[in-house]
């Protein structure tokens, strides 16, 4: 079982880029160092794009952090290489017309409870988040339910 649930935050450059990796390996900023620490086997990623405002994938942490500064994902600071990485393993993948729309789901999550209904995407402004595993349920749950109809 997961000890903590995770949520990204890419830019939909950056989304194309970990897609191309088959969503196999995230990267994370320098300012992240700690909590990249943090990520453990097992813990749980939910992928989340600033610009479309909607969850994409989810998938499971499958190493601890390491260092690698060799440049794949874009990034406006030419000092940043998102250094601290992480090996995952993708659980859900949605097609894009399937991606979920924060829009409508994100208002009634626990982690947003502290910011006023039409400021929520604030809260999504840092590029890695530590959620509550009822809301990382809530949002996968939408995902598997999207997943489970295509299969019918």
């Amino acid at each position: 079982m997961a000890n903590n649930y995770w949520m990204v935050v890419q830019s939909l450059e950056n989304f194309e880029v970990s897609k191309t990796l088959g969503f196999t390996l995230h990267g994370l900023t320098s300012r992240q160092r700690r909590r990249a620490q943090r990520m453990e086997p097992k813990d749980r990623v939910l992928f989340y794009v600033r610009d479309l405002k909607k969850w994409t994938v989810t998938a499971s942490v499958t190493s601890k952090f390491f260092e690698d500064r060799e440049p794949i994902w874009k990034t406006h600071d030419p000092r940043e290489e998102f250094p601290y990485r992480i090996k995952i393993s993708p659980s859900i993948i949605l097609d894009e017309s399937d991606y979920i729309d924060a829009l409508i789901l994100a208002p009634t999550l626990e982690y947003l409870k502290k910011w006023s209904p039409d400021k929520w995407p604030l809260a999504f402004h840092d590029t890695l988040h530590l959620l509550p595993q009822k809301d990382f349920r809530l949002v996968e749950s939408e995902m598997k339910r999207i997943t489970s109809s295509q299969d019918k």
